[in-house]
């Protein structure tokens, strides 16, 4: 990742092609893993006749080990011949960039200018070590509009803040995670051109996409059962609100009730409560979707055979009021299985 980071750092760099491995996270490798990086850019670039330093370089994987250099090069021969071939490869590069994710995710979306449709494309890998900041996450969205870098880098800023940082699994960070957004112009649509509705709707796209590979890489959690949607709000600020919600999503008792079907509502509370904000018991109220579950602190026991049929769904949203002011956040995360521990009792 910081071979990529020196390359973006460059006003103006230009990129035409993007390589990635999955496996092998070539992190706390040392002075070779940065030469294999760089050799792995070198390839695509001899390959397709471009500049190694239009090449973006990206690994995902185990941590620690060398990469097998010999099996890599022999993927970017291949790779590139598909691409000389004009192959269509969207599949296959799904596939390759998976580790212990069970399935692709990708989605698209399309809006309308003064001058024809655009379109955005996006995939991302990742199911485990998710969180904070995306982590252990590989995203690639591209689009056929003409767009300023620094256009470019503001949108897909504002994107990942509202998706994928607002995401977690299993509270765990890795080394590696990466959103890379790509515009080739080829649609011959200027960004900066369009009105303003148009800026905004192409923003509002970009969010959409990343949302939705967001809530693909949660509901593909490795060994998870559940979805929750975490909301909190009347908090005094919206960090506030995020820490709460945060809190909650990484309770490992929380997170072990969720798979139980369990409404344990106290749990939530503690979480909530050491968060450290400020929180008043008395003023807090809950629900399980649109279910009460406080209201100002009081328990409503009546709903109590509801709330357990709504934990019991695959799918479910905790809301709180905390009552401090105006400002809400929102975190995706999911259950804690013993499948989980076994699956990650090694590697």
């Amino acid at each position: 990742m910081i071979y990529c980071q020196n390359l973006l750092s460059v006003p103006n760099a230009v990129f035409h092609a993007v390589v990635a491995n999955s496996g092998n996270a070539n992190a706390c490798t040392g002075q070779q893993g940065e030469l294999d990086s760089k050799k792995m850019a070198s390839e695509v670039a001899r390959h397709l006749d471009i500049k190694k330093e239009e090449v973006l370089v990206c690994s995902t994987g185990r941590i620690g080990e060398k990469l097998p250099m010999t099996r890599i090069t022999t993927g970017i021969r291949e790779a590139s011949e598909d691409i000389l071939d004009e192959c269509d490869g969207a599949r296959a590069f799904q596939e390759a960039i998976l580790t212990s994710d069970t399935c692709t995710k990708s989605c698209s979306a399309k809006i309308t200018t003064s001058r024809g449709e655009v379109t955005i494309g996006g995939v991302v890998k990742g199911a485990g070590m998710i969180e904070p900041n995306m982590a252990t996450m590989l995203a690639f969205l591209t689009t056929d509009i003409q767009a300023t870098n620094q256009e470019l880098q503001e949108i897909v800023q504002h994107a990942v803040n509202q998706s994928f940082n607002r995401i977690t699994i299993d509270g765990d960070m890795s080394t590696n995670d990466s959103v890379l957004l790509l515009a080739n112009g080829a649609s011959g649509i200027i960004l900066s051109e369009e009105s303003k509705t148009v800026q905004n709707n192409f923003s509002q796209a970009v969010i959409a996409i990343c949302s939705c590979l967001a809530k693909k890489c949660v509901t593909d959690g490795e060994k998870v059962t559940k979805f929750v949607k975490i909301i909190v709000e009347d908090a005094s600020d919206t960090d506030s609100a995020l820490k709460v919600a945060r809190s909650i999503a990484n309770s490992l008792l929380v997170k072990s009730s969720w798979y139980g079907s369990d409404p344990n509502w106290g749990r939530i509370v503690d979480a909530a409560g050491y968060a450290k904000v400020g929180i008043s018991f008395e003023k807090l109220s809950m629900h399980y979707n649109n279910t009460p579950v406080l209201n100002k602190g009081r328990p409503l026991i009546s709903n109590k055979s509801v709330w357990k049929e709504i934990v019991s769904a695959s799918e479910f949203s905790i809301s709180l009021n905390l009552g401090m002011g105006k400002e809400k956040g929102e975190i995706w995360s999911n259950d804690l299985s013993e499948e989980y521990v076994n699956f990650n009792k090694s590697e």
